[in-house]
């Protein structure tokens, strides 16, 4: 959420982020500024009755007779006025607050035009793209043949885009996600395993909701949600708290299975694990000081650590700085990493790192205070350190050899008890 303040002294800065991020506000910006004006002048008049109520009041206990009388019933007037007052100022205090979540945030400077994932802007390549003198298959032809991805089954289970992991293909994935918290660790992030269904407070103040509830899977009868990343609970952790100056950056490292309807993607990426219903992943969570430059470092840390990650697993991989159009709500500027996928004859995304300034933070009436006394919303950062399945496309197409094996990455293979390769059964 935007500070209010702000938006009154610049909306065309604001009505500009709309543009830059192809949503829509500038009548919400208008109607926010006029209702702010009727909300101030409803405020002034109110508080004028009130301090007449207490002149009345004082001037009453001097008064006898029929004069106090009428003070008295003036006193009630008073008294019914100011109520019909704080009758009309809910209404319009309540549309303002909803049209204030629905405001986009500002995006940066060096946030590129665009109007989706197309136009996003390269900032950097790693590794060298492998070139295999055998006919490749896929993750899932290398998954149903050495018995480790079950499609059929889950599809039994639970439906379409759900997927079951057996054998290595399992031990796989738990192997990437700890190795990947290991690092994070090592980083100085404290690991959290967090509620996947959490109340609707936390998706409003993390910015997925409103407008994101076509998307989350929803328990009506209990009023509660499950999460799509676990940067939701880590990043609502502190929620109406006021932290200490001295005690921040927080660095959290949040796992969790993770779930998406994929609302609106029918026939988009359908074959195999890449978009799916369900999912794990570990999440970097930043919470530090309301400071630009240090969000900025914050933001490249992150980045770096994910990176970090993707380079241990030894998976060409490229950086891409998020454009407008494929920003979002509430992020300032994101930037993806999108690893190397032979089947799909390109990259696909991995992982986003997005900073956020106060924009959660006011959300979440998230604050510190500093070594002044002073107390000021915080900055919030976050970002995808792994999420699998989908890393595992890259993984077992990548690393397999012509005889039907996988070769496991060298970082994983202490955790899968010294093996090198998944061969067949």
């Amino acid at each position: 959420m935007l500070n209010l303040k702000a938006l009154r002294e610049n909306p065309d800065l604001v009505k500009a982020a709309g543009r830059k991020k192809h949503i829509p506000c500038e009548e919400s910006v208008d109607r926010i500024l006029s209702l702010d004006d009727q909300r101030k002048k409803l405020v002034f008049e109110s508080e004028e009755l009130r301090a007449d109520q207490k002149k009345v009041g004082k001037e009453i206990a001097n008064l006898e007779g029929e004069e106090k009388q009428a003070r008295i019933a003036e006193m009630g007037e008073i008294a019914e006025r100011i109520k019909g007052y704080e009758k009309e100022l809910g209404p319009i205090e309540d549309e303002l607050h909803q049209l204030m979540l629905l405001v986009p945030n500002i995006p940066a400077e060096e946030v590129p035009d665009g109007e989706t994932d197309e136009d996003n802007v390269l900032v950097r390549e790693w590794g060298e793209i492998p070139q295999f003198d055998f006919p490749l298959k896929d993750h899932l032809e290398l998954g149903e043949e050495l018995d480790l991805i079950d499609m059929k089954g889950a599809a039994k289970l639970a439906g379409s885009r759900t997927y079951m992991l057996k054998n290595e293909g399992a031990l796989l994935e738990l192997a990437v996600l700890q190795f990947t918290l290991n690092h994070l660790v090592e980083k100085g992030f404290s690991p959290m395993l967090v509620p996947t269904l959490v109340r609707r407070e936390p998706m409003v103040g993390t910015a997925y909701f409103p407008g994101g509830e076509e998307q989350a899977y929803a328990c009506e009868k209990d009023g509660k949600y499950l999460i799509g990343t676990s940067e939701v609970p880590v990043t609502a952790y502190h929620s109406g708290e006021i932290l200490d100056e001295a005690d921040l950056p927080r660095l959290y490292a949040g796992y969790s299975t993770c779930y998406r309807r994929e609302a609106g993607a029918a026939g988009r990426d359908t074959r195999g694990l890449y978009r799916i219903h369900q999912f794990n992943k570990v999440e970097q969570v930043i919470v530090c000081r309301n400071d630009e430059e240090e969000s900025l470092r914050m933001h490249e840390f992150i980045l770096s650590n994910a990176e970090e990650v993707v380079q241990a697993l030894e998976l060409p991989y490229r950086v891409v700085n998020v454009c407008g159009g494929d920003l979002g709500q509430p992020q300032v500027q994101k930037f993806d990493i999108e690893t190397w996928m032979p089947s799909r004859e390109g990259y696909g995304e991995t992982h986003s790192a997005s900073r956020f300034h106060d924009f959660q933070s006011r959300r979440l009436d998230l604050r510190y205070r500093d070594s002044d006394g002073k107390v000021h919303f915080c900055h919030t950062l976050n970002n995808t350190a792994i999420a699998s399945p989908r890393i595992l496309i890259s993984i077992l197409e990548l690393n397999q050899e012509a005889d039907g094996r996988i070769r496991i990455p060298g970082v994983l293979q202490s955790y899968m008890g010294g093996k090198e390769y998944i061969g067949p059964k």
